[in-house]
């Protein structure tokens, strides 16, 4: 299946960050875990560094002059308690109130990061009205903290708030949409999402992940919504190594056909780089090349169904070197801009052994499509 880019037409892209972003301190952490007698203190991995640069590469090309820059604002607790209960906003604030520290799940906070969550779920919502107003045609908010693994009343996964999914209900409250789909990338699973739209028939929430990464035991293809949800959740738990070939025919035998089926008013795209063959926390293979081709792909589905409505939140990707280039190259593809630069990186990646299609592969997509379709 082909999805053509028209590189002739231009659009007009929200490009929503903020310095305050990268001022979330994750601490001192060793990778992803607390130091110990076991483990020498050193550098988180969800620090500002990947984001930072992916702003700079922006910043440094022909693309940023022909993005609509916007600048976020923090949102209060009303619009949190849209997905968070009060008790999980104050325990927030105590946590970044002391000093700091983890403050759920693996999810180490600072003493302003209460601050720029706000800011980071605000960044959303000027997504949301950016496209909803017409202003713009798409959105990319490229925020720190992340929130796809965000639950209602927890943090977890470096996630404090859930971003996407407060964004969701921000724009069925205030634009009156109707009907939403979530399109989640990260090679983690999309868990806090799933969680909060799970009962709710109105959101269509599908993660495309590495098979049982990240949450632990989370995101089987059997969970599929539940009461009159049933149907509205797709995981799609890849095997460890997939890459273009894996994801490409996952999208044109399941995504795809899934967002046409729903007929969505309105897309996000829980954007997460770490299913990149360069990152450190994943062990997918996919080149900048292969997230231009899916940005393409929803961008067709979005212009059939959502009057090519989409909305991007920036969540994991931890490779420093790589993530700016698969940013920059959907960012290309939402606006129909060239940022006159050729990844150094994609015909390597191209050529890594299994990047074909393979048989598990296939027949992991084959059970998900037999469960999904005929629930």
């Amino acid at each position: 299946m082909q999805f053509h880019s028209d590189t002739t037409c231009s659009r007009k892209t929200a490009w929503v960050t903020s310095e305050l972003y990268y001022w979330h301190d994750t601490q001192n952490w060793c990778g992803f875990l607390e130091p110990s007698l076991i483990l020498q203190p050193g550098v988180h991995v969800e620090n500002p560094e990947t984001k930072r640069r992916f702003h700079g590469l922006v910043e440094a090309t022909d693309l940023a002059p022909q993005l609509m820059a916007v600048r976020p604002k923090p949102v209060g607790d009303d619009i949190l308690r849209l997905v968070h209960p009060q008790s999980h906003i104050d325990h927030i604030a105590r946590v970044c109130e002391s000093g700091g520290g983890d403050s759920g799940q693996l999810t180490p906070v600072g003493r302003a990061s209460l601050d720029i969550a706000r800011l980071a779920v605000g960044g959303v919502l000027a997504g949301v009205d950016k496209v909803m107003t017409g202003e713009a045609d798409n959105a990319y908010v490229l925020c720190r903290p992340p929130g796809h693994h965000a639950e209602p009343e927890m943090a977890m996964g470096f996630c404090i708030f859930a971003n996407a999914a407060i964004g969701v209900k921000y724009a069925q409250q205030t634009y009156g949409v109707q009907r939403v789909a979530t399109i989640d990338w990260d090679v983690h699973h999309g868990n806090g999402t799933e969680k909060i739209f799970y009962d709710d028939p109105s959101v269509l929430t599908i993660s495309l992940h590495q098979d049982n990464l990240f949450p632990p035991d989370s995101g089987a293809l059997g969970d599929l919504g539940t009461g009159e949800a049933k149907g509205r959740n797709l995981n799609i738990p890849l095997p460890p190594g997939s890459g273009s070939g894996a994801y490409r025919h996952a999208f044109e035998e399941l995504v795809i056909p899934a967002l046409n089926a729903f007929e969505p008013e309105l897309i996000f795209v829980p954007s997460g780089f770490d299913s990149c063959a360069l990152d450190p926390l994943g062990m997918q293979m996919l080149a900048s090349s292969d997230y231009a081709w899916m940005t393409r792909a929803l961008m067709e589905v979005a212009n059939t169904h959502a009057q090519g409505r989409i909305i991007m939140t920036h969540e994991g990707g931890y490779s420093a070197i790589y993530v700016p280039y698969c940013g920059l190259a959907v960012l290309e593809e939402m606006s129909g801009a060239s940022a006159r630069l050729e990844d150094p990186f994609d015909a390597f990646i191209g050529d890594y052994g299994g990047q074909a299609l393979s048989n598990d592969q296939r027949a992991l997509v084959a059970s998900v499509k037999d469960a999904f379709f005929r629930k």
